[in-house]
């Protein structure tokens, strides 16, 4: 088993909907936004190769949207999952299977391409998963929401045929979150309070196991409990989802890796006498060599 991190550029959000309710007096310092209140974020992807499959977790913002839209996050420093692919000796073609943490367009973008006037998968032999509730949200989005899904990043997929929705068995323990099975090395999160169904995968590879963060934690400066995102549609489960996940990562010494930190890939975790926080950073290579 291999994995491998794959950057594909960085992108700017308002510091203040990254943040909440925590004064940027205090997000600032670690996180220093622009003129503009904004600040930089990484589009992060993790391909995992198990065995015969070739699982690439989230495709980024992809390039395929107009100026206008692109001049609202102002992508930088992009590479395409085709290049970021070339580097490890891949090519689209290869990946088997693309599991989306959820459909806000920073994750799924990179799954379609346009050509000409056609949206197409990107990946044309994978299957592309999805949790059914996540789906279902996204073809009928609440109106707080609805402008993260774009209809050319999701519908493609479902006329593709390649599109394969996860079920979720009914789950109402308030103790732990929900774990469900995806294949011999990865199991994943479901958690709702970002958005309904969003999947946080955790791997296992030798004597580490780590987790792609995805929306839940987006970098290292949301450990703290009350740091929840302005975005999230239910911030107090997110509130609880982070208690119960931090406590769990920290007592089995789980490796976090982030999505959308532009400075800090990977982080493991200690308890403080503020509570949980970073105990060190370091690059996913680097642990795993």
């Amino acid at each position: 088993m291999q994995l491998f991190s794959i950057d594909t550029g960085k992108f700017k959000l308002d510091g203040g909907a990254m943040f909440g309710v925590v004064p940027k007096s205090i997000w600032n310092k670690t996180n220093p936004a622009d003129e503009n209140n904004l600040c930089t974020w990484a589009l992060r992807c993790l391909l995992v190769i198990e065995g015969d499959r070739k699982i690439l977790i989230d495709t980024g913002m992809g390039n395929k949207q107009d100026a206008k839209f692109f001049s609202h996050y102002h992508p930088h420093d992009t590479v395409s999952l085709t290049s970021g692919l070339q580097k490890l000796n891949l090519t689209p073609n290869d990946i088997t299977d693309v599991l989306l943490t959820h459909l806000h367009f920073d994750h799924v973008g990179g799954a379609i391409f346009k050509e000409k006037e056609q949206y197409l998968p990107t990946f044309p032999n994978a299957v592309y998963w999805v949790s059914e509730p996540q789906w279902n949200l996204a073809m009928n989005p609440n109106k707080r929401e609805k402008a993260s899904f774009l209809a050319e990043n999701i519908l493609p997929i479902e006329a593709s045929r390649q599109l394969k929705l996860i079920s979720l068995p009914l789950f109402t323990s308030k103790t732990q979150l929900q774990e469900i099975h995806f294949s011999q090395s990865i199991s994943c999160y479901v958690v709702n309070g970002h958005t309904q169904g969003m999947l946080i995968p955790k791997i296992t590879i030798k004597n580490h196991t780590i987790v792609y963060m995805a929306d839940l934690l987006p970098s290292v400066g949301h450990i703290p409990l009350p740091y929840v995102m302005g975005y999230d549609m239910q911030p107090l489960i997110t509130l609880e989802e982070k208690e119960l996940f931090l406590k769990e990562a920290d007592k089995n010494n789980y490796t976090l890796f982030f999505e959308h930190d532009a400075q800090n890939e990977c982080c493991q975790l200690t308890m403080t006498e503020k509570g949980i926080r970073a105990k060190k950073v370091f690059k996913l290579a680097d642990l795993i060599a």
